[in-house]
Formats: C-alpha cells, structure tokens, sequence
C-alpha cells in the first residue's frame, strides 16, 4: 500500500461474534485493510453503514432481527455504490440469486480460504464481482434447467464448475470458465 492510498474499510455483519472477531483478526494483518465496524444484524448493518461509510461490507444472510437480504436492499437503495459480499453458509441457488439481485457484488461461502476472502475483498473494492465457484455451480444449473423448461428439454449434462457463466442463446450451451486460471474453459450443455 502506498502513502496515498487508504486502506479498505470494512464493515463485518454477522451474528456470530466468534466469526466477526475471525475477519478481524484476518484483516488486521493486512496493511491494506481495516475493519471500521461490526454488525451483528441487519438493522446494525445499516446503522453502521450510515455510521461509519465501508469500502466494503461482509454481510451475512441468516441474522435475526433482519436477514442479510433486507439489510442489502435498504442499504444499495440508500447508497447505490455500496460493495457488499454475502459470507454465507448457504450455497443454494435461490438465495444467491436473490442476494445477487439485491444488489451484492460477490457470493463466497464461509467454507473458503482465508486467502480467498481477502482477494475478494481487494477486488470489489476494485469494482469486480464475484461468486464462489460451489455457488456458480448452482446457479448455472438453475440457468441451464429454467432455459431448458422454456425450450422443452428435460435434461442437464454438466462438469466442474468454475466462476463466470455465460449462455450461447442460439444453443442454450452454458460456458463456465474463470477458476482456477490454469483451468480450461469447462462447458454445461443443457440438452
């Protein structure tokens, strides 16, 4: 980090203290990362967004009080720009579709390396987006079997996933390429 450059400024919203204190303890060995606040809520979440204004903010889905969800909702609707991540248990497709829709910029499980969440976090803070590659998994099969409803077709063949995926729209091949780099590019067929 250089002189002029700032650290990243990081909420962790999470009902579990023994989890927020592990980001923290991750975070504070970074030279080019703080934790400004933690969260244990939804509610707290937004109260310590307006607060403390994050680079980035940790949030997970399940809390009590309001769910991850709401809290990112009520947050991008007051400051559109806001970076969030979803750190969560839950690989299942449909919350990450409606995380993603809310307007989460990156999708990681809990279950990931430490060494994963921090580049996570430099690169939203850099405007890039991520998913888990579990996750991408799920959601290229939720795209692949809806667009094969829609076209008729019953089944799905597929292969590792990875973290992008785009679908041919004159085929309906869904290609996943992206992690690991040295991964070639693997490709779910919806048949």
């Amino acid at each position: 980090m250089s002189a002029e450059t700032s650290p990243i400024r990081t909420l962790a919203a999470d009902d579990h203290p023994l989890l927020r204190q592990g980001i923290a303890s991750l975070v504070v060995d970074q030279s080019d990362m703080t934790i400004v606040a933690e969260a244990s809520n939804g509610r707290e979440a937004i109260q310590q967004f307006r607060a403390f204004r994050p680079d980035v903010t940790l949030m997970d889905l399940q809390m009590p009080e309001m769910n991850g969800t709401d809290a990112i909702i009520a947050i991008r609707g007051e400051f559109p720009e806001a970076h969030i991540i979803v750190f969560t248990t839950y690989a299942g497709d449909v919350q990450a579709l409606r995380a993603l829709k809310a307007g989460a910029r990156a999708y990681l499980l809990k279950n990931l390396l430490h060494k994963e969440l921090l580049d996570t976090i430099r690169a939203v803070h850099a405007g890039k987006k991520t998913i888990s590659a579990e996750v991408s998994f799920e959601l290229a099969a939720h795209v692949c079997a809806f667009r094969s409803r829609l076209s008729g077709r019953r089944s799905l063949s597929r292969t590792t996933a990875t973290t992008t995926l785009n679908i041919n729209p004159i085929d309906n091949r869904c290609f996943m390429t992206g992690l690991p780099r040295r991964a070639r590019e693997e490709r779910m067929t919806c048949h």
